[in-house]
């Protein structure tokens, strides 16, 4: 993995971490119900005792639902989550750009380089793709550096060139594939914590437990499946998608390249006598 590709990573990685602290920030709804509010006369007018039963009675403080989800997943699996999900969204935006059809295939570079190779400038059409960093310009550079070889090394090279550069999206593409299957994976690990910390709470009770006493743990295992799930399913159907576009556009670089560098082939080359 190259120091560029390294440096893109942590930006729009950095970028998500800010933009998705800012959103928790502004996302603060309560889950707990509503304070009681009683009318003057609706208001019991008997001893103290009833005035402190009617105060006992008020709703509970509020909680937001920041506060909640952290102590329904604990610090642990709020840590992972969130790593997890500050890289999703990194790895979203790389490889959205990285498919996009003008870094793969530049409208620019296919119209000049058919302007050298129109006019038998073939020298500058070499150079504008060797100084080229886009798929469909080093697929073009690797076959013309070996044009000396003949026709045959030509394709090779560009195959090979070709499979390399597929290879490096396929690798980018793939960390998405397994986000997409691990953060089930922790839901699921949660799930099982979350239901041992339960039963561990029944076997050590002499007595039967409070509903609030089980709550932790039920909490846990049913929300680190939810987020699990919730960000699984984004990860899988956002690496078909992509994958099935970039796949296009790989084939689409074989076939235009290969039209191109017939021009040097020997029924090209008779053609051009």
């Amino acid at each position: 993995m190259s120091s560029g590709y390294v440096k893109r990573f942590l930006g729009v990685s950095f970028l998500a971490m800010l933009g998705l602290a800012v959103y928790m920030g502004v996302f603060t709804a309560v889950v707990s119900k509503p304070p009681v509010v009683y009318a003057e006369d609706e208001t019991p007018s008997g001893s103290a005792e009833t005035s402190a039963g009617a105060e006992e009675a008020a709703a509970p403080e509020r909680e937001s639902m920041l506060v909640w989800l952290y102590r329904s997943l604990g610090l642990p699996y709020v840590i992972i989550f969130l790593f997890i999900t500050f890289n999703l969204v990194a790895l979203f935006v790389m490889n959205i750009l990285a498919v996009r059809r003008e870094n793969i295939i530049p409208s620019m570079l296919l119209q000049v380089f058919e302007e050298h190779l129109n006019n038998k400038r073939y020298q500058e059409a070499y150079e504008l793709v060797k100084a080229d960093e886009s798929f469909l310009g080093r697929v073009l550079a690797a076959g013309m550096a070996q044009l000396s070889g003949g026709y045959d090394a030509a394709i090779a090279a560009m195959q090979e060139t070709g499979e390399e550069e597929n290879m490096k999206l396929e690798h980018r593409l793939g960390y998405v594939a397994l986000i997409g299957q691990i953060s089930p994976m922790f839901g699921l690990l949660g799930t099982v914590n979350g239901m041992i910390i339960a039963f561990n709470k029944i076997a050590q009770s002499t007595t039967t437990p409070k509903p609030s006493e089980l709550a932790q743990g039920i909490s846990m295992a049913l929300v680190t499946t939810l987020i699990g799930l919730i960000i699984a399913i984004p990860a899988i159907v956002y690496y078909q998608i992509v994958r099935n576009r970039m796949n296009r556009l790989v084939n689409e670089v074989g076939i235009l390249s290969g039209e191109l560098m017939k021009r040097f082939s020997p029924a090209g080359a008779a053609k051009k006598a």
